[in-house]
């Protein structure tokens, strides 16, 4: 059967799927090459369009990396590849070299059998929305289908991969850090056998500490497997066998970070974000007296601000919303519970390395442990459920879901919050309940769980 070409492919984090399926099979990637290559053209005559293209370490990135090059040159671009690198480090990359585009692949988070690609402007934004559209419809109308298929003639041409690494690495330590010392200090990183696996043990052994990587032996399949940002419990562990000072846990391509205290206290971005907000308020440099987050920020946080008289702003759940929301207001932190914060003065594009060094500076400028630093923080229990769906109906054309979820808002009144809503990037459906009594709102989100699944859960 012909898969079907018309869907949306970009979704809030670039186009994801099973490596090797549509839309990420070699044909398509080739032709999503082509098709960028051309509407660079189309933007910028008279020059071929300037490409930079890194991956993280799935077994299936180098494939995929091989056939949107040979998709981009088909229509004239110039590709310079950074080979693993973070995403993060391609919007970097992008605008240091004047690129016309940076390209990711990765899936971020997922499983080793998923992958994606991500493409940025030289700003560091990701790519505007007319552009996505405009690939999307060159897919489904089969344009550039015949270069698919063509191959390339490659000169050989010297690796530039180390380079460009130098490249990031010097403005994360001489521009981000600039006169931070991490001397004194015991981190233990875990990698999530990621794109991070050697830079983010480099870079922070560069500061002065005292680095013990973990997770950091990538084979292609083994990506965020038990480790990183999703799975907290071995760096926890770690962190107080070598009685650390500090647990980092990166994602698979290390756009997020998490923390663990001294004391094996899990610190998640909401609590970041309140240690963040505290201190550069405190320095004047917190613009408006503005956070912005997500609908999926925990009510602590928004309580806890508002005791320091800042406001929290939230956005729906994408990266790119807050951005656009930062931009908006010119407010200067904003970020995800997941741990994806983005500070749009340093850079647009959220950066687990940028996060840990300016949470380090804190530290260090305050002469306090992190746990110190979160106190006044008390985060309201908030339970999350997630639903494998078939198809994502709108919750409103589902009677039953919506009269139990009224039936709960109004049981929850003012001291908590119900939040449905489909995930961007997977086939589910979330339920997020925040309250002030755990086991009540555990109950009602699993009962809301399974009105979904017997209404479009999946076979």
């Amino acid at each position: 059967m012909q898969p079907e070409k018309s869907k949306k492919l970009f979704g809030t984090d670039g186009v994801r799927g099973k490596a090797g399926q549509f839309p990420l099979d070699a044909v398509t990637v080739r032709v999503i090459g082509a098709s960028l290559s051309a509407h660079l053209a189309e933007q910028h005559p008279g020059r071929a369009p300037r490409i930079v293209i890194g991956r993280d370490t799935r077994e299936s990135g180098p494939a995929i990396e091989r056939d949107l090059t040979i998709g981009a040159k088909s229509l004239g671009a110039e590709v310079e590849s950074a080979g693993v690198i973070t995403t993060p480090g391609v919007a970097f990359l992008t605008r240091n070299l004047g690129a016309d585009a940076g390209v990711v692949i990765s899936a971020s988070h997922n499983p080793y059998e998923d992958n994606g690609i991500k493409i940025f402007a030289p700003s560091g934004k990701k790519l505007d929305d007319p552009t996505e559209r405009q690939i999307e419809k060159d897919v489904a109308e089969d344009r550039f289908r015949d270069l698919g298929l063509r191959q390339i003639e490659e000169k050989e041409a010297k690796p530039r991969d180390l380079e460009l690494h130098d490249r990031y690495l010097a403005f994360l330590q001489h521009e981000v850090a600039h006169d931070l010392s991490l001397a004194a200090l015991k981190i233990v990183i875990d990698c999530a056998n990621g794109a991070s696996f050697e830079l983010a043990p480099l870079l922070f052994e560069k500061l002065g500490a005292r680095v013990i990587a973990i997770s950091n032996q990538p084979d292609g399949r083994n990506i965020n497997l038990n480790c990183g940002s999703l799975h907290i419990e071995g760096l926890q562990e770690r962190v107080l066998t070598e009685r650390a000072d500090l647990g980092i846990a990166f994602d698979g391509d290390a756009d997020r970070a998490l923390f663990v205290d001294a004391d094996g206290m899990f610190v998640d971005g909401d609590a970041t974000m309140w240690v963040l907000a505290n201190y550069m308020q405190s320095r004047g440099e917190l613009e408006n007296d503005l956070v912005v987050s997500t609908v999926m920020t925990n009510l602590g946080l928004e309580v806890a601000l508002r005791s320091r008289h800042i406001k929290l702003m939230r956005t729906d759940v994408g990266d790119k919303y807050v951005l656009e929301e930062l931009l908006k207001s010119n407010a200067a932190l904003g970020g995800e519970q997941s741990g994806h914060i983005i500070f749009p003065k340093i850079s647009l594009a959220g950066d687990g390395m940028i996060t840990a060094i300016n949470l380090l500076r804190v530290m260090n400028h305050e002469n306090k442990r992190l746990g110190q630093l979160t106190e006044g923080f008390k985060r309201f229990p908030q339970i999350l459920v997630n639903v494998r769906v078939r198809e994502k109906i709108p919750f409103e054309e589902l009677p039953s879901v919506q009269e139990l979820a009224h039936e709960i808002e109004r049981a929850l009144g003012d001291r908590g919050r119900l939040l449905l809503r489909y995930s961007g990037t997977e086939s589910l459906a979330r339920v997020m309940i925040e309250g002030e009594d755990e086991g009540d709102v555990t109950t009602r989100a699993q009962e809301l769980a399974e009105v979904i699944k017997g209404e479009i859960g999946e076979d």
